[in-house]
């Protein structure tokens, strides 16, 4: 293909948006606790905090798209392994350095976040190797290790011996102490994201063709996966941990059954994300700048908008005579956060539109900057 489609820079766009509505939360909240508690939270908090779930799923599933739609743009001798090995080392790189700094402001790099970026990383090494299989083992190896995770779900790392802390960075998540102060917090286990980025690798071979590209198609597809979503919900008998559960308030019912496990993500967490993403493709072909710029320079702009956020939180609270070391440290998950100090959600939301406004200007500059360079082929990896 010789061109971007519009629909996906869209839609990775809105990614990028939701994403930064997130970590605003995280740095200027007042509410202290996890949003999707619903013997804490309110209706309000609990939606802000859901809508950005879509990210993770879709940042992910995009990015095995993205890699597909790369190697049919250059043809069949495109060094896509090659392209992802290298691509999944530099965010491992990142995430030990530049990420880590951007959410703690720290010198000491010692504790690792196996976040988003942990995640994509390992994805893309993995699928480097994926690739060389046909079409067909790559879709079903994602697709099996998605759809049959869950039935690993009984097996805990502490039951597991030397195997412990392998099992944490693929399945459960714990933290592992490394020694010497270093400590590992692999909270996006790999097993399911890698079946995730798989399974975009191969919705991208589907986007080559026209008739895959139509709306009728695509909200087909993403409306197929939401209804399989609301079946397997509903049942309660396999593919998430957390049981739904009728409250006395039906808002709060439905609170529950939306609340599905993300870390690891469930496969009624990965239906319930990745479903609305084909039926937004299907309704978003015309660009939209604000998502167009935000989508067409993702990882600057991932990198780039933790410094804003942070840095702003670090500003606010000079300036209101609040915790400034502590917000120095990090964002409200931190354990001597003062109960006392954030922000109402109509603060946050204003936050977070202060904070995209800051970056659309500097993403327009980085995405012309980039365009202007093609000798640079580092560029690329950015």
């Amino acid at each position: 293909m010789s061109q971007r489609i519009a629909s996906l820079d869209n839609l990775r766009g809105l990614v990028m948006v939701l994403m930064t509505l997130d970590h605003t939360r995280d740095f200027f909240s007042i509410s202290h606790f996890d949003p999707t508690d619903l013997q804490k939270t309110s209706a309000a908090l609990f939606i802000t905090r859901w809508i950005t779930h879509f990210c993770a799923a879709v940042f992910v599933f995009l990015a095995g798209t993205s890699a597909c739609l790369w190697a049919a743009k250059r043809g069949a001798q495109a060094p896509v392994s090659g392209f992802l090995a290298k691509r999944g080392l530099l965010l491992l790189a990142l995430v030990c350095t530049v990420e880590a700094w951007a959410w703690n402001f720290r010198a000491d790099l010692r504790h690792i976040d196996g976040g988003v970026l942990w995640a994509l990383g390992w994805s893309m090494i993995v699928l480097a190797g994926l690739v060389k299989l046909p079409l067909g083992w790559v879709v079903a190896i994602g697709g099996l290790t998605v759809a049959g995770h869950n039935l690993l779900d009984p097996l805990k790392s502490a039951d597991l011996g030397w195997f412990a802390p392998w099992w944490s960075v693929l399945h459960t998540g714990d933290d592992i102490d490394l020694g010497g102060g270093w400590l590992l917090n692999p909270y996006y286990p790999l097993v399911p994201w890698i079946g995730v980025m798989a399974l975009g690798y191969g919705f991208g071979h589907l986007l080559q063709a026209e008739q895959w590209r139509k709306p009728r198609r695509l909200a087909l597809l993403g409306g197929g996966l939401s209804v399989a979503f609301v079946l397997l919900r509903y049942s309660n008998l396999y593919g998430d941990p957390q049981p739904w559960q009728i409250y006395p308030d039906p808002v709060f019912t439905l609170l529950s059954f939306l609340n599905c496990h993300k870390y690891p993500p469930s496969l009624s967490y990965l239906l319930m994300t990745l479903g609305p993403a084909p039926v937004f493709l299907a309704f978003a072909a015309r660009s939209i700048p604000l998502l167009q710029v935000f989508g067409r320079t993702p990882l600057f702009y991932y990198l780039i908008h933790l410094y804003a956020i942070h840095g702003l939180a670090v500003l606010v609270a000079l300036i209101s005579g609040g915790p400034v070391t502590v917000v120095m440290g990090g964002g409200i998950w931190q354990k001597d956060w003062p109960a006392d100090y954030g922000f109402a959600l109509p603060a946050v939301y204003g936050f977070w539109l202060l904070i995209l406004m800051m970056l659309y200007p500097v993403c327009r500059w980085f995405e012309a900057f980039k365009a202007a360079r093609p000798q640079w082929r580092w560029l690329q990896y950015l």
